[in-house]
């Protein structure tokens, strides 16, 4: 979705100065090109003004191949986000479900690796949500793990999937017992000055990875999968990743 003039004011922990709104929508433009250079063929939602923060609208939604789950953020300020989408998932999905009170659930904390979601106890998913979501994976053979988080808003905050299912992990889940049985060779330390980029986009064989983080990119090259850097310098300002601006199945 593109984002609004309301960007400025979207919910943030950063300090410091607010998105400048030209350069957003820049970053997006080049942000959607990424996508379509990986092969996929985009969507792009018209803006809500209402809605700050709705253009990060991966927290919407959870996608699998046939269906999808509307979701029910845990940010009163974005429920409401949920219905502007709504419509365009029914159009493309046969089978649209949806979470209800008292859960909530938002896409940032659900990462699936294989026949495996990773789904983050957060400040803006609880068990009920998580609940919800198990049942509606379970009913399409995935199952879930649950990772609690005491410091991060969301779970792919910290932690990408690459294209052979090694994970990219910073910050509080490099030690977490969610992940702690991995081998090696799936465990991609980032390094905590870059700690922002381990919240990046595995497409076909590529990574959509954020710009300026060098030695991320390097990580991941090692692995020889190609990368695709996109400048999120904006979004970051309020707390938006590589994950977060889309929807993709």
């Amino acid at each position: 979705r593109t984002p609004g003039k309301s960007l400025v004011d979207g919910i943030t922990s950063q300090v410091g100065e607010k998105p400048k709104f030209e350069t957003a929508i820049q970053q997006h433009r080049e942000y959607v090109k990424a996508l379509q250079r990986c092969g996929l063929t985009v969507t792009v939602l018209p803006p809500v003004e209402e809605f700050p923060d709705s253009c990060f609208c991966e927290d919407c939604a959870v996608c699998f191949n046939n269906d999808a789950l509307l979701t029910r953020p845990g940010a009163i300020s974005r429920m409401g986000e949920v219905a502007h989408v709504a419509s365009t998932l029914r159009s493309i999905f046969p089978k649209v479900d949806e979470v209800s009170a008292p859960a909530t659930l938002e896409g940032g904390d659900v990462l699936q690796v294989g026949s495996l979601l990773y789904v983050g106890l957060s400040q803006r998913t609880n068990l009920a949500g998580i609940d919800q979501l198990s049942a509606f994976a379970a009913r399409r053979g995935i199952k879930v793990e649950v990772v609690r988080l005491r410091e991060m808003l969301h779970l792919k905050t910290g932690v990408s999937a690459l294209p052979d299912g090694s994970l990219l992990l910073a910050g509080e889940l490099v030690d977490h017992a969610a992940f702690a049985g991995l081998p090696p060779s799936r465990r991609i330390i980032v390094p905590d000055a870059e700690a922002y980029a381990a919240n990046c986009v595995s497409i076909r064989g590529r990574v959509l990875l954020p710009a300026g983080f060098p030695a991320t990119r390097r990580l991941v090259a090692e692995r020889g999968w190609p990368v695709e850097e996109v400048d999120l310098s904006e979004f970051r300002k309020v707390d938006g990743g590589a994950s977060c601006l889309s929807l993709r199945f």
